[in-house]
């Protein structure tokens, strides 16, 4: 999140996972941001991230300007190195700095 924490961007993350896991993993890993569930993967559906057998949903990023358009869609998401790789694709996308 530091890497992002200089642009004007609001940062939410989904899971199919049912609330209270989502609530324990967001609370133990010390997320600064929502981590909303999708227990019955009708979002994940519709975004077209569930896995080919439907069992969990794929990690991809959306980056979504303020006008609610689809700027970009990381579908190759690196959780070790995501947060830099983010922050290069803001500032190449020219999202603004806070």
């Amino acid at each position: 999140m530091s890497a992002i924490s200089k642009y004007k961007v609001q940062v939410f993350g989904a899971s199919t996972d049912p609330v209270e896991l989502n609530k324990e993993f967001a609370e133990k890993n010390k997320y600064n941001f929502p981590l909303l569930s999708d227990p019955d993967k009708a979002y994940a559906k519709s975004l077209g991230v569930l896995n080919p057998n439907g069992a969990y949903a794929r990690r991809w990023t959306y980056i979504i300007d303020d006008k609610g358009i689809i700027r970009e869609i990381d579908v190759k998401v690196a959780p070790g190195s995501h947060g830099k790789d983010l922050a290069a694709k803001l500032e190449a996308l020219g999202v603004p700095k806070k």
